[in-house]
């Protein structure tokens, strides 16, 4: 066995036993959350501490153009260097030979993290917590469609047909026998998801026609985001053996329910051990309410991280699911910030707000750094929200220009996640919001045309 390969995780050595590997991919999450990277032999992996890409592909739109966001050197294309870290070894188990995939984290050409790096990102955020002697731990659930091949985008998204015959149906929530229409995509995640070591701590339908969400286990911010990263991968992969696709938009099909990544957050000082939302007795503590408020005060400043493209703000639609205000409540899925039950010691904070199209490094990032302001700033929580959010009113912004605007303005929050991220994600997301109003829609062609 190669020395690299003794660095790996158990799970990537179980799946290489008794096998020859062929393939190593050198990836790494660039701003939308898609992997770039390059695949090489597994020899030639061996031989190579670092490889190079441009830091170019952190300007890319979700359309593949290109934001003017390389500052004053201008667009020159630097190379990064890209160091391998060995703990994100994975499986690749639908590839034709055997493939490990592994994340890099990019530096510049001095040694110093690129700050607009998604995972270096979320690592700044977790440093924060760690020199207040703070753990922040994370719990994500997953939210996407199972639906039929779409190869024309002029046609509406439509529910995958089921192994009745059928396509998926709505309203099921909760159904097993819907779960069963497309057991055999769920057979598939199950066993990617082992070979890649990935615990599931559970599967269930979700409102939607064909509306899939899966709860991961509670752990370290990073370590989780690089599973989302790896899970969307391996979901897109199991689809598509089915003749089916797996989609993260946040609102694929019109009047069904949205798709969002519900993010429990807790704290725990590292010393000790004890979670600093519960006191001796079991009490909420002021660190709670603090992250609470932090939560109620900040993130209308992050919504355009946490609903990254125009298609996402079609979840915010009262009594749909998702939330279109920032009150808390416990026990209560209609605020935007909701407390689970649970004992004590395992005291937990949901933010609602986020969509399935996120980056998850991002949205850890920007969900963690609402919270810490809240923490370092005893910034106090309103009192809990008792009865249906929906009839309050909207107070999160409508469409992805008021998002940016809070985002512009936001001077803790940038200082939290990084100045120069936010200049290149403002300036990349204005982008691609400049591209989409060039865009004509079948609506104002059916409704302008010959009416205006």
């Amino acid at each position: 066995m190669a020395d690299w390969l003794k660095k790996c995780p158990e799970a990537a050595r179980a799946y290489l036993d008794g096998k020859r590997l062929d393939e190593v991919e050198c990836i790494i999450a660039d701003l939308p959350g898609i992997a770039r990277g390059k695949a090489m032999p597994a020899t030639k992996f061996a031989t190579q501490t670092r490889f190079f890409l441009p830091n170019s592909i952190f300007f890319q739109t979700i359309t593949g153009d290109w934001g003017e966001a390389a500052g004053a050197e201008g667009f020159t294309e630097p190379d990064m260097i890209l160091k391998p870290d060995f703990s994100t070894a994975s499986a690749a188990p639908w590839t034709a030979d055997w493939t490990l995939q592994v994340i890099h984290d990019a530096y510049d050409q001095k040694g110093k993290p690129i700050a607009f790096a998604p995972r270096n990102v979320l690592k700044r955020v977790v440093g924060l917590y760690e020199k207040k002697g703070w753990r922040p731990v994370v719990a994500p659930e997953m939210e996407f469609y199972l639906v039929a091949r779409n190869t024309d985008p002029l046609q509406p998204v439509e529910a995958m047909m089921g192994r009745t015959g059928r396509p998926a149906a709505a309203r099921q929530a909760y159904s097993m026998s819907a779960v069963d229409e497309y057991g055999p995509v769920i057979d598939d995640i199950y066993d990617f998801a082992e070979a890649q070591g990935f615990e599931i701590d559970g599967i269930t339908q979700e409102g939607g026609a064909g509306q899939v969400e899966i709860n991961l286990r509670h752990g370290d911010p990073v370590k989780l985001a690089d599973e989302i990263f790896y899970f969307k991968r391996l979901i897109r992969e199991a689809a598509l053996r089915h003749n089916c696709y797996a989609t993260f938009m946040a609102k694929p099909i019109e009047g069904e329910p949205g798709s969002a990544m519900h993010l429990h957050h807790s704290v725990v000082d590292v010393e000790t051990g004890a979670p600093l939302f519960a006191g001796p007795q079991g009490g909420e503590t002021d660190a709670f309410f603090h992250f609470i408020g932090g939560l109620q005060k900040h993130l209308p400043e992050v919504v355009a991280i946490m609903a990254p493209y125009v298609n996402s703000y079609r979840r915010y639609v009262r009594d749909h699911a998702a939330p279109i205000n920032l009150a808390w409540g416990r026990d209560n899925r209609t605020t935007g910030i909701r407390i689970p039950v649970s004992e004590p010691e395992s005291r937990r904070v949901e933010n609602r707000l986020a969509g399935m199209d996120c980056n998850p490094y991002l949205c850890f990032a920007a969900s963690l750094a609402c919270g810490y302001l809240g923490m370092v700033n005893e910034e106090r929580a309103g009192p809990s929200f008792k009865g249906d959010a929906y009839d309050e009113e909207n107070d999160l912004p409508k469409v992805m220009f008021e998002a940016l605007d809070l985002f512009r303005e936001a001077s803790a929050v940038r200082k939290i996640l990084g100045e120069r991220f936010c200049e290149v994600y403002e300036i990349v997301k204005q982008a691609e919001y400049d591209e989409f109003l060039q865009v004509i829609s079948p609506w104002e062609r059916e409704h302008l045309l010959l009416n205006v």
